[in-house]
């Protein structure tokens, strides 16, 4: 049983405390990856903020990447000294994944917010006793984690670890969302609400789909900026004007997509009411899972749709090699996002992308 470093939630609202564990050594179909790096995402936050007393002690992390170090004997998906991504978790076996609808496993919500393997157990202790991981299937706020090859994807390994981990959830979704989900066609027009990594993600997408209108709406100066950078024609202070009104103007009638990153109810129905008819807003931000929203039913009558989207309708073993595809073609800049810290400086990074101070915080694990 090998000894790594962890980052471990002890009690909600409380810094983490970077301390060693004891790690168990893979199973016949698990993968043992040391992790080089790993983002911070606000589902991590929300988790750190609400978990309770029976769900903790808990390793977070969920937008890993690092090299694989060992292999259960029934693996064949990646070998010894792999450089792999890692994504969510799916069951592989029901009728949804067998379809290739792996966003919507049946057993989506237990293998990625369980805790543990699907059997109840976790490969990490502490002090002899046990420590929930397993979160999204990895748990990459561990220097090492015990994984399944479902979760893993293999990538060129002249490529910087240190800057991939994030195209497993954030950046995927905000990505997805566009390339997959709505599909604009070029020439159109899309809207995104709340440009942190996972609105850019958005922006740049919306530029490789060829869209001619891209709008992102963010109350930050500096994020605006950055997706006038990245793609976006127009850029929008939600303080300055009604972002919806305003896209509507900037449109001459509205947005044919929309995608909302944030999740506040006021948010997503300005999102909604900044469409055209027919139109489209995908909502990917999240408040929790209870989060009541109130829209003018009218809006949808008319023909325009809301619908929610689960880590950008991605299947990540083809979706983020073509991402990285995108990268290498200077299409999908995605680095520009990133800011590395230190492991021992992990607090530090989930203040700093709590407060937005930078755009996609990576923890970075001693080599």
């Amino acid at each position: 049983m090998p000894r790594s470093l962890a980052a471990v939630l002890r009690a909600a609202r409380t810094p983490l405390s970077v301390e060693s564990v004891d790690v168990e050594a893979p199973r016949d179909d698990e993968v043992l990856v040391k992790v080089t790096a790993s983002g911070v995402c606000h589902t991590d936050l929300g988790v750190m903020a609400t978990a309770e007393p029976d769900r903790l002690p808990l390793i977070l992390g969920h937008e890993g990447a690092g090299v694989v170090e060992q292999v259960g004997a029934s693996v064949t998906e990646v070998a010894v000294g792999d450089h792999v991504v890692l994504s969510y978790a799916y069951c592989g076996e029901c009728d949804r994944c067998k379809a290739g609808r792996f966003v919507h496993c049946r057993n989506m919500t237990a293998l990625n917010f369980g805790g543990a393997r699907a059997d109840g157990t976790t490969a990490y202790r502490a002090e002899g006793e046990p420590v929930r991981g397993h979160f999204f299937g990895q748990s990459s706020w561990a220097a090492h984690v015990v994984t399944t090859p479902r979760n893993v994807v293999k990538v060129d390994r002249d490529l910087p670890l240190e800057l991939l981990g994030p195209l497993g959830c954030g950046i995927q979704t905000g990505a997805g969302a566009v390339l997959n989900t709505l599909d604009p066609a070029p020439g159109s027009s899309l809207a995104v609400f709340g440009a942190g990594s996972v609105g850019l993600s958005a922006v740049m997408a919306a530029k490789v789909a060829g869209c001619a209108t891209v709008i992102a709406v963010d109350p930050l100066e500096s994020r605006r900026a950055l997706a006038a950078e990245l793609g976006a024609t127009h850029v929008i202070d939600p303080a300055d004007e009604d972002p919806a009104a305003a896209v509507v103007r900037i449109t001459g009638g509205g947005a044919d997509h929309a995608v909302e990153c944030i999740g506040i109810p006021a948010v997503v129905r300005q999102a909604l009411e900044s469409l055209t008819v027919p139109g489209v807003c995908a909502t990917v931000g999240f408040q929790g899972a209870a989060n009541d929203i109130t829209i003018d039913q009218g809006h949808l009558l008319l023909g325009r749709s809301l619908i929610g989207v689960v880590e950008g309708d991605a299947d990540p073993h083809t979706f983020i090699p073509r991402l990285i595809s995108l990268h290498r073609e200077g299409r999908f800049p995605f680095d520009r996002l990133v800011e590395v810290f230190p492991l021992d400086e992990i607090n530090e990074a989930i203040d700093a992308a709590h407060h937005g101070k930078v755009t996609k915080a990576v923890v970075k694990f001693p080599s």
